[in-house]
């Protein structure tokens, strides 16, 4: 009737280790978009900034 020997504090740590990586995948999930991604929607950004103010140096004001 002898059962498995387990040290208290390791089975703490890495049950919180757990935690934090689901946690981690969730908000990934939720929160993370790729580096291409990013890079994507900042050159899109500075293409429509650039737009605009070309768009601004050719209008005619009176």
């Amino acid at each position: 009737m002898t059962g498995e020997i387990v040290n208290l504090r390791r089975a703490r740590k890495a049950k919180a280790r757990k935690e934090a990586e689901d946690a981690a995948a969730r908000n990934r999930t939720l929160h993370g978009r790729s580096k291409a991604e990013r890079a994507r929607d900042a050159a899109e950004r500075a293409r429509q900034e650039q737009a605009q103010a070309r768009l601004e140096q050719s209008r005619i004001e009176d």
